[in-house]
């Protein structure tokens, strides 16, 4: 096998792929998705801990934002080299939708449970993190940069949540297709650790990613000690809410989502590859 895929043969495998992933039994389907939730929730988590002294400190913030953005990935890395499903980088079956391989409806059933999957495994994470008691952590001030992070995304314009939505899977679903250029697993890191910790470096939405990083924040506002040591006043508390988790964040960016790995990256990756026969 040769150590990388020319363009077209990308878009051949990809094609397939998307195929392959429509083609998997239900029960297979949503384990595979709650891994990827799990996986997500895990490299949120590490990417929180060991960032979030950096990230409150102004004269820091940038070097928290690169030190989260490069543990982050490893979610990433964990998806991809495991075959596991992720919703926002299924909008790749869009391209084999465009060669007829797969129907809308077989795509739009593969989101649906899919998303089901990785919402069940972002969320149990970020349930047994509270339970534990891991949000303590540095006398409570992980716990306390975990609310911020649920508070500042539960406070984002619904416009806002939308756009940052199309930006950060346009990066995240480049990164798989770089990943899928390589046919070693080196190569397959390296391009998903520099380009996918772009997103957090630059502060985009991923509606899975959310998934656990706001109920771990609605979670954590439970304790009356970590709410005083995020220093978040009670009118932006008040916001932290399931509601607003799924109005304001999770609806906004998921469409977001769509947008930015579906039309940004595999349809016009399709556009300009695709044979003059399709």
């Amino acid at each position: 096998m040769t150590e990388a895929r020319t363009p077209a043969e990308t878009l051949t495998f990809t094609s397939d792929l998307g195929v392959t992933k429509t083609k998997r039994k239900i029960s297979s389907l949503l384990i595979l998705a709650f891994f990827s939730g799990v996986f997500l929730a895990f490299a949120a988590a590490g990417s929180t801990i060991a960032s979030h002294n950096l990230l409150a400190n102004p004269d820091t913030f940038g070097l928290g934002r690169l030190l989260s953005g490069l543990i982050f990935a490893s979610g990433l890395m964990m998806v991809v080299l495991t075959g596991a499903e992720l919703f926002t980088g299924n909008t790749l079956i869009l391209i084999s939708v465009y060669d007829r391989k797969v129907t809308v409806k077989q795509m739009l059933f593969n989101w649906l449970m899919v998303y089901i999957g990785n919402f069940a495994g972002g969320i149990f994470i970020a349930w047994l993190m509270n339970l534990s008691g891991a949000f303590a952590a540095n006398n409570g001030l992980f716990g306390a940069m975990t609310i911020k992070i649920a508070v500042n995304k539960t406070s984002l314009l619904f416009h806002s949540a939308f756009i940052l939505g199309i930006l950060c899977n346009w990066i995240v679903c480049t990164a798989i297709w770089v990943s899928f250029t390589s046919c070693d697993i080196t190569g397959k890191i390296f391009a998903i650790l520099f380009i996918n910790a772009l997103f957090v470096i630059t502060g985009f939405e991923h509606s899975i990613a959310n998934m656990y990083f706001i109920p771990a924040g609605i979670f954590a506002s439970g304790s009356p000690d970590l709410t005083i040591l995020s220093q978040i006043s009670a009118e932006q508390l008040s916001g932290l809410n399931w509601i607003n988790f799924f109005v304001k964040n999770l609806i906004p960016v998921t469409l977001g989502n769509i947008i930015g790995g579906g039309l940004m990256v595999w349809t016009l990756f399709w556009l300009a590859l695709k044979k003059k026969s399709v």
